[in-house]
């Protein structure tokens, strides 16, 4: 075993000597930036001088006398007056001699301490490229145009017909693959269906018992599905009039389903932080996709990878893959809450909308365009997208704007008027959708009434143009 190593005899350092240590150290640390105390040699001033006079005045300082009078005479030639210098007396013979001659002292470099202030019998005399170091840099770069694309222009919408009959919040709507009839879920547990064209009730549906969140209408089958807070996901056939299926298997509230556009398979994510894929005929679930750390409150199907879009309250988007039943990426551009997403019918692109901002991402890889140019600065329930173009976003405070998808420019700001009777905080825009045509727009309200809005067809260009700036800088997150 190896004897221990001698400990060294610490030197024993008085207060006095480690204090004039530390002084030693804050003056070396301090002393160059007060020149009062520590006056610098008559050498170091002198190159210092130098230098700066070399940086100012290189240019012209060893220009010949010469070179400056031939330089004279030949702008004189182009006056016929005669211009006297303040502080230089005109001769006569120098008027005689020289007619419209420019009389010039020569360049009398100042010295070091008096770089300031030049005296007043000297003329400063302006060379070509002496004051280029002095020209603001603007002037020399060329102005690029932006790249940001110009919006389109879209007539205003405005709102032509206000429906009631629901006795509570309406919260889902859902639209028939033939545009003649469009359904909506309500927090009075009934499920009702309205007439497009004339906006009458055709029918009214129960079966849940607690509010329903969300609604979908099979392309290929003669069914409607529904599901709420009551944790049930139910199968309407509207041959009948009934439930026909029920899908069991969520924990808690069902926030939005949606169905695949080639698969007969059903969608739905709600407050259990789960996305459940369901078989339509066989009711089995068919996967679980889990990997949010909250809510999933938005949902939308592609025939092609990705074919499951989630978005959550834990403000990330996920792409799933739904064969291997696993998440293919994450996005987490937004810093809240995603409640509202929206694929564009002919793009391959969408958008999300957050409390923090609207924004725009690129499929099947999920990279981020932009955002949109303006802020709702409220909470965004939902949005809809037609193929024209124009993306509409509904608020918990009312606001119902209106976007110009290609560039992201908000060309409309409408506010919904409670009905009579009803609370100005019930002025919230739970869902919205467009009809298939996208013509027409259906929103659902707190105060419980649905509202349609269509494209004020007597606006043009001129009565509402756009005004339209293109942003100075690109947030890119």
């Amino acid at each position: 075993m190896a004897a221990p190593m001698a400990e060294l005899p610490v030197e024993p350092q008085s207060l006095r000597k480690l204090s004039l240590k530390s002084l030693k150290r804050g003056l070396d640390l301090f002393a160059p930036s007060h020149g009062s105390s520590f006056p610098l040699d008559s050498e170091s001033k002198r190159i210092r001088v130098g230098y700066k006079v070399t940086a100012e005045y290189g240019r012209v300082k060893n220009i010949p006398i010469e070179d400056t009078q031939d330089k004279s005479k030949d702008k004189s030639k182009q006056s016929s007056a005669p211009l006297a210098l303040p502080g230089i007396p005109e001769s006569k013979d120098s008027q005689k001699g020289n007619q419209g001659a420019l009389v010039m002292a020569p360049p009398m470099l100042p010295k070091a301490p008096e770089l300031a202030m030049p005296s007043k019998s000297s003329a400063v005399i302006s060379v070509p490229g002496s004051s280029d170091r002095y020209t603001s840099s603007s002037a020399l770069i060329e102005r690029i145009a932006s790249k940001w694309p110009k919006p389109v222009w879209h007539p205003p919408w405005k709102n032509y017909r206000v429906i009631s009959g629901h006795l509570g919040w309406v919260r889902s709507i859902a639209f028939d693959p033939s545009n003649t009839w469009f359904c909506t879920g309500s927090a009075d547990r009934t499920i009702k269906i309205w007439d497009v064209a004339s906006g009458r009730l055709k029918l009214t549906l129960t079966g849940h018992i607690e509010q329903i969140r969300g609604l979908a209408v099979s392309q290929r089958h003669t069914y409607l599905f529904s599901a709420g807070d009551d944790k049930q996901v139910k199968c309407w056939d509207l041959e009948q009039n009934k439930v026909i299926r029920s899908y069991h298997g969520h924990l808690s509230g069902v926030y939005c389903l949606a169905l695949h556009p080639t698969i007969d398979v059903l969608l739905t994510g709600g407050r259990d932080s789960v996305c459940r894929v369901w078989d339509i005929r066989t009711k089995a679930m068919v996967c679980a996709l889990t990997g949010h750390e909250n809510t999933v409150c938005s949902v939308f199907a592609r025939p092609t990878d990705p074919q499951v879009v989630t978005g959550s309250h834990d403000t990330t988007i996920k792409f799933w893959d739904l064969v291997a039943g696993k998440t293919m990426a994450t996005v987490t551009h937004h810093k809240k809450s995603v409640r509202a997403m929206a694929l564009h019918p002919k793009e391959h692109a969408f958008a999300s909308a957050s409390a923090d901002n609207i924004k725009k991402f690129s499929l099947p890889k999920g990279e981020f365009l932009h955002n949109m140019l303006s802020q709702q600065k409220t909470i965004i329930n939902s949005m809809a997208v037609n193929e024209d173009g124009v993306l509409a976003t509904g608020g918990d405070n009312g606001s119902l704007w209106f976007w110009d998808w290609k560039s992201g420019h908000n060309f409309q700001q409408g506010q919904t008027i409670v009905q009579p009777g009803s609370l100005d905080s019930e002025a919230c825009i739970y869902a919205l959708s467009y009809d298939m045509s996208g013509s027409r727009l259906v929103t659902c309200e707190a105060d419980k009434t649905i509202k349609m809005w269509k494209e004020d067809l007597s606006a043009t260009p001129e009565t509402h143009p756009l005004n339209f700036r293109p942003p100075k800088d690109q947030r890119r997150y």
